[in-house]
């Protein structure tokens, strides 16, 4: 409680009383106990194994099923009382502020979700044969009830704590953590729906799909975590090679989203370009280190070296198999709309997307990053610098998709950039930076 704000601990109090009110004011008359009991160590076991989701690390609880079967068996008391079992849930990841909040707010959620259910005809106690089809709207409309509060009761707390903007809230998670919920709070109706028949058996019978499910989500998430860790360590080693690049690769990755998001590209297509922008230079693992810091004019072998970057770069990633559609991002992130990159000297509409998403965003970073040859260029040079070059070297439309996402969400330029320590490696000339080519001897710049 004392590292909440003063807002943020007012509010928790306020949801934990009312929590308490709405239990201690109601009547328990009438409660099957041992009903009450089987589906609070259900509601606890599954709050004990949250499911995580793909969505920013978001954790979805499989509780929800027993916490809205208890709004059909038990009404509104007892859903709230299940709720509130979660207070006890084995959660090392939780302090008692935490436990506290979490119980008091899936009470409520219960307890409002058993008012709704009861106001729009629904039966509580156990389905018979009869009223089964009967109770399965009022179920619906209370399985939106209890997602609804729910988030509502968690985006407050995350405002207040400064944990999520007030304004620009980010939707996306939220709504990929409401499918989570409703998809889960639909297992409630499969416990209840049986109960009269077998009892708590019938929660002992959903109780293994749910686990199976988060099974299922965990494996995903492992997955993706070790992904990550393998572009992680490719990106480490591709920035050891160049003091001057460090968060270059992040960065680039970050921008090449933020296009993909202003151009409407789907999520998963959104995911892999993310992957592409981090991996683009990873060819430069296979080019000699003494051409990327050479301060003067580039010899025609070592400026080829540098040109077949982006090739040594896809057969570097080639077996990775999650990559799909980003190795041609990284193979391609040199052409030019005009045909004058490299490697292949595609032109226009040849070049695939990724590629010329991840162009636009590679230039403008590096342009706006310090280098061993040039203080960091303002975001405004660097945007007027992308408009200059739209047509001939870079895709038109995804300039401006780039430049409005700008303007909408901001861009972070990285600090500067303190001189190095002696001996530290630093690349003398920069690929990346349309309005500083490279310099090879006896044919200009290139």
């Amino acid at each position: 409680m004392r590292g909440l704000p003063l807002a943020a601990w007012a509010y928790v109090c306020t949801v934990v009383v009312l929590a308490a009110s709405s239990i201690g004011l109601s009547s328990l008359d009438g409660i099957d106990w041992t009903t009450l009991a089987v589906l609070a160590v259900l509601s606890v076991i599954c709050e004990s194994a949250p499911a995580l989701l793909n969505s920013e690390n978001a954790r979805v609880s499989l509780s929800y099923s027993a916490g809205l079967a208890s709004v059909v068996l038990l009404g509104p008391a007892g859903a709230a009382i299940v709720g509130a079992s979660a207070i006890i849930a084995w959660r090392r990841d939780m302090g008692l502020v935490k436990r506290l909040f979490n119980g008091a707010q899936f009470a409520l959620s219960g307890y409002l979700a058993g008012v709704v259910y009861s106001a729009v005809g629904g039966t509580t106690g156990k389905p018979t044969n009869g009223l089964f089809p009967d109770i399965i709207a009022p179920y619906l409309a209370a399985v939106v009830t209890y997602v609804a509060v729910n988030l509502a009761l968690i985006g407050v707390v995350l405002v207040l704590t400064k944990t999520a903007p007030l304004w620009g809230f980010r939707w996306r998670p939220i709504g990929n953590l409401a499918v989570g919920q409703l998809s889960y709070g639909m297992f409630g109706l499969l416990i209840a729906a049986p109960w009269g028949l077998i009892g708590p058996f019938s929660a002992v019978l959903v109780l293994m799909p749910m686990l199976l499910a988060r099974w299922a989500f965990q494996q995903t998430s492992d997955q993706q975590q070790a992904h990550a860790a393998t572009i992680a360590a490719l990106c480490q080693a591709v920035e050891t090679k160049d003091y001057y690049t460090r968060g270059h690769s992040e960065r680039v990755s970050r921008g090449s989203a933020m296009i993909a998001a202003a151009i409407g590209m789907r999520p998963e297509r959104v995911g892999a370009v993310r992957y592409a922008g981090m991996l683009h230079d990873v060819g430069k693992l296979g080019v000699p280190t003494k051409v990327l810091q050479k301060a003067g004019d580039l010899t025609e072998e070592e400026f080829a070296a540098i040109q077949l970057h982006p090739m040594r770069g896809l057969e570097i990633v080639r077996e990775i198999g999650f990559l799909d559609e980003a190795l041609a991002g990284i193979m391609h992130h040199h052409e030019r709309m005009d045909g004058k990159g490299y490697p292949m000297g595609l032109a226009g509409l040849e070049i695939p997307e990724f590629a010329r998403v991840i162009s636009v965003a590679d230039a403008f970073d590096s342009m706006t990053s310090t280098r061993s040859y040039r203080p960091a260029r303002s975001i405004e040079e660097g945007i007027a610098e992308l408009r200059r070059s739209a047509g001939s070297h870079f895709d038109p439309e995804l300039v401006e998709a780039f430049i409005a996402a700008i303007e909408r969400h901001g861009w972070t330029q990285p600090d500067p950039v303190p001189p190095p320590e002696e001996g530290a490696e630093t690349t003398q000339q920069d690929h990346d930076d349309p309005s500083a080519p490279l310099r090879v001897a006896g044919e200009g710049v290139r």
